[in-house]
């Protein structure tokens, strides 16, 4: 039976081995330092096998950046390298640290076959050129893109379960918080509570959107916001009233006391990035329960 040193010929070590090391984010990146530091520790088979130390390319500027992402320079710099015929040899783990979807994997695969680069993880050495690894690293990929799969359904599926009982706490929007007791309450804040009433009470008299933020602008009324990021993260500021902030009180239920979870529908577009794209109709949200909390206006005004 071949061996895996059998697999490394002088025309491999000829060329640079390179290690390819990501964790999926920051989080990890601080917490989950294990992981990092076996990644690493793999640069030492490569010098067992005969690569020398400055041959050994290490790439991890993909730390923090998920394998089904596009945007991954460092992935991207290492089939540059394994295209141009420098690569002898690339490391990763396993397969789900080089790539968490067959475009990207099989893309790689392919490359390697071409160059004759072998593949390196915690279990073997690969090449790619010869049909039974290639197999094996084919399969590999296509768990690796279904355990991604199984993860994320997991997560979605308990974060559904919760939002039908009404526990999934998400941003609050302006005029409400969370008391002691994670309940939903109104702002104590009067002003907050007065701006927010006062742009009600201006839609129902001029009834349109536009018409309340000319109102707003001409009569010299501020509204406020509450900031995010930043060092006065948590703050709230105020400034002038815009239709885009009309537009999303006015769509928002819990303005009417509702809870209600998947009001928006999420799409990519042509540069794979997500954006929210528009708003579901009510029949089609995936948990909804009325009079949750307290809100500035009834149901039927909202409805």
């Amino acid at each position: 039976m071949e061996t895996a040193h059998s697999k490394v010929l002088t025309q491999h070590l000829q060329k640079h081995a390179y290690l390819y090391i990501r964790q999926s984010t920051l989080r990890q990146v601080v917490e989950n330092k294990e992981s990092t530091q076996r990644q690493y520790a793999l640069k030492q088979r490569a010098l067992s096998l005969g690569w020398s130390e400055e041959q050994v390319q290490v790439i991890d500027q993909d730390l923090g950046q998920s394998g089904a992402s596009t945007s991954r320079d460092g992935f991207q710099s290492l089939v540059t390298a394994v295209s141009l015929g420098r690569a002898g040899l690339v490391m990763g783990l396993e397969v789900s640290r080089l790539a968490r979807n067959s475009t990207d994997w099989h893309r790689l695969l392919e490359i390697c076959a071409l160059t004759h680069t072998l593949i390196l993880d915690e279990d073997g050495i690969y090449d790619p050129s010869h049909f039974n690894d290639r197999l094996l690293l084919g399969l590999k990929g296509t768990m690796s893109e279904a355990e991604l799969h199984v993860i994320r359904a997991r997560l979605i599926g308990g974060a559904l379960n919760k939002a039908k009982r009404g526990e999934l706490i998400f941003r609050l929007p302006i005029g409400f918080i969370l008391d002691h007791q994670k309940r939903i309450i109104l702002d104590p804040n009067k002003r907050i509570q007065e701006s927010i009433w006062l742009l009600f009470a201006t839609f129902r008299r001029v009834g349109t959107a536009h018409s309340t933020v000319k109102e707003f602008y001409e009569q010299g009324w501020l509204f406020p916001k509450r900031l995010y990021s930043g060092p006065q993260k948590g703050d709230v500021v105020y400034g002038p009233l815009t239709f885009s902030r009309v537009f999303q009180i006015l769509r928002n239920p819990r303005y009417a006391g509702a809870y209600a979870y998947g009001l928006r529908q999420k799409e990519y577009n042509g540069q794979a990035k997500r954006h929210l794209v528009k708003y579901v109709l009510p029949e089609h949200w995936k948990a909804f329960i009325k009079d949750a909390h307290p809100g500035y206006l009834r149901w039927d005004e909202y409805a």
